[in-house]
């Protein structure tokens, strides 16, 4: 049976060798097989949807019945997703389900859940057979506004996040806004970190709207509908068209990262898990504001603008009580270290923010600690 035709917002991620839609509407998932063939994957292809428990009781089915009403052949595989998760040893059990499965090179992988899943499946896509289709279909905030887009995929090292890797753009993300219905609170306030960011490195707009909104982000139940929608439209076309300038992160993409070297020392030195990814993050971005102001680059006002909107989504502001040489020391293990030397996306203004290689640790230090 056709499912009932839905409107879907399509917003095209502009690549010159390997462009891809991201398909965004209420019902998106019932028509997950029709969009896969609409990409030119051929009905009877074998399918590995990966999962975790939490999404699969919640989706699972749906993602399989439209898999199945489109002519694939799809197994399903539910895999442990918390941040601790992400490890080579995981990747291992989707790479032995592939196996078990026989994909092919002409296999697709589905990676249904959040941006942990969607990290792990398209890596394993990306070093199965060197590199078989991926799709994403986000089902987090925070997924469907950043981790699914771009094709950075990855697992984290002990030594820091996401150091195991490798871009792999999917064919297609699928985004359907109903499953955020079903995350829990905490969830959605981590995603809602990341929609700030694109606020703060480039749509001043999009922030204006997101103060007026005052403490609604910090709910699903009570963000306006007509915002969300803005939200992930808006979140999505500004990922996409960096994405599409800079696809492997040699300059311009790496404004991305803007709050992220910082949150991903809390994530590495507090323990993966005690704070959840977009929790990191909004304290790493108070903490590049602070950095920002200690090198005069935007205003106390600005600060105080940025840390009010993260505070009225319910995110932490806090720095947490670290080893100053165990900070300095993590921040040399960060992936966009050049010559030793780190590279911190720092915003100028509300809308606007460069990258810095000049910063010194006794800089970073004193920043820190204002930020206690």
């Amino acid at each position: 049976m056709t499912a009932t035709p839905i409107a879907i917002r399509t917003i095209g991620v502009e690549l010159s060798a390997n462009p891809y839609p991201i398909a965004i509407g209420n019902g998106a998932l019932q028509h997950l097989g029709e969009q896969v063939l609409a990409q030119g994957i051929k009905a009877g292809t074998k399918v590995l949807v990966v999962t975790n428990p939490v999404v699969n009781e919640h989706y699972g089915a749906a993602a399989l019945a439209s898999l199945a009403a489109a002519g694939f052949r799809s197994s399903l595989l539910v895999i442990e997703a918390g941040e601790d998760q992400k490890t080579i040893a995981t990747v291992g059990q989707i790479h032995d389900a592939a196996f078990a499965q026989k994909l092919e090179r002409g296999s697709l992988i589905v990676a249904l859940g959040g941006g942990v899943v969607g990290d792990m499946a398209g890596f394993a896509a990306a070093s199965w057979l060197r590199g078989i289709a991926v799709v994403q279909v986000p089902t987090t905030l925070l997924a469907m506004v950043d981790a699914s887009i771009g094709g950075k995929t990855g697992v984290n090292h002990p030594g820091g996040k996401n150091l195991i890797g490798a871009f792999h753009q999917p064919r297609l993300v699928l985004i359907d806004p109903s499953t955020l219905r079903t995350l829990p609170e905490r969830e959605f306030r981590a995603g809602m970190a990341e929609v700030i960011k694109y606020g703060v490195i480039g749509d001043a707009e999009l922030f204006r709207e997101l103060e007026a909104a005052g403490e609604r982000l910090a709910s699903m139940q009570t963000l306006p509908s007509e915002l969300l929608q803005s939200v992930l439209e808006r979140s999505a076309a500004a990922k996409a068209l960096v994405v599409a300038a800079d696809e492997r992160e040699g300059g311009l993409r790496a404004i991305l990262n803007y709050g992220h070297t910082l949150g991903h020392v809390v994530e590495a030195l507090c323990g993966y898990g005690t704070y959840l990814h977009g929790e990191a993050v909004a304290i790493g971005m108070v903490a590049a504001g602070e950095l920002a102001l200690e090198l005069g680059l935007w205003s106390a006002g600005d600060q105080q603008r940025q840390k009010a909107v993260i505070a009225a989504a319910g995110l932490p502001l806090r720095w947490p009580d670290l080893d100053s040489e165990a900070v300095l020391e993590c921040l040399q293990g960060d992936k966009k270290v050049r010559d030793g030397t780190v590279r911190f996306v720092l915003p100028t203004g509300i809308g606007t923010v460069e990258i810095r290689s000049d910063v010194s640790g006794d800089q970073v230090i004193a920043a820190l600690e204002r930020c206690r």
